[in-house]
């Protein structure tokens, strides 16, 4: 999937690289992956070609992050509130994951990337659902980086779920409600084996959350790009990572 344009490193990329590597990477980074249909809407193409065009750019993401020292990626691939689109984009989507998944479960073996994902999937298709376990499993041992899918998945109802399992647990008196604390929620969301970002990327420009992570996101840090994320490089990767080194993380101190 790589296109010339991607794997071509310029003497600008490599001075900034070297620059970011000086100061501190973030451990955690997730990405709002917008624009990918507006980017094709913009070059009289179909949805699909967007959606397909950003599948590359996560491919190229996944890779600089790894190279970098990111330990988490985790990616706003399907949420809740994509059931709104039509069924033709919808199967298209499911019909990219699928390949996705099956033309990368080699190179994140050899790349030393696990896979992992948050969010219900339980209502996706049982191909899809039984190829997402395969590959989570096959990659368990990766250490470099580890990939985590937003599938299903929506902020509010991370949070909903959490609730749900937190007061099981106090039904069957196995938690007590006056010992639930901020600590005890956290382990009952989707991203407890992962822990919060400490950046946030969002192309295209748009200034919302659109119901990513919003518990997760309390203290990290925020970077809005112009691009659409088909048209996303490693040059604006490390804009976004160099903007996060400038800033003075006081964590409400």
């Amino acid at each position: 999937m790589f296109s010339s344009a991607y794997s071509l490193q310029t003497s600008y990329e490599q001075e900034l690289e070297q620059k970011l590597r000086g100061g501190g990477i973030p451990g955690h980074i997730a990405i709002i992956m917008d624009g990918n249909r507006r980017w094709a809407k913009a070059h009289h193409l179909p949805p699909k070609v967007g959606h397909w065009r950003g599948a590359e750019t996560l491919e190229c993401m996944t890779e600089v992050a790894s190279s970098i020292g990111v330990e988490t990626l985790t990616v706003y691939s399907f949420s809740t509130e994509n059931w709104n689109r039509s069924e033709e984009e919808i199967s298209a989507l499911f019909e990219l994951f699928e390949k996705y998944l099956t033309e990368q479960k080699k190179r994140m073996i050899q790349k030393g990337v696990r896979l992992g994902y948050i969010g219900d999937i339980s209502p996706f298709p049982q191909s899809l659902k039984d190829l997402l376990l395969e590959v989570q499993e096959a990659t368990k041992n990766g250490r470099a980086l580890s990939l985590v899918l937003a599938l299903n998945y929506g902020g509010r109802d991370d949070i909903t779920r959490a609730m749900r399992r937190i007061a099981f647990e106090v039904e069957e008196g196995r938690l007590s409600s006056k010992d639930i604390e901020e600590s005890t929620i956290e382990k009952y969301l989707d991203t407890s084996p992962y822990g919060n970002p400490d950046l946030l990327i969002r192309t295209s420009g748009e200034l919302r959350m659109s119901n990513f992570l919003l518990w997760q996101i309390s203290y990290t840090e925020l970077y809005v790009s112009q691009k659409m994320w088909p048209e996303f490089t490693k040059i604006d990767f490390f804009h976004a990572l160099e903007a996060y080194q400038n800033r003075d993380r006081r964590l409400g101190g």
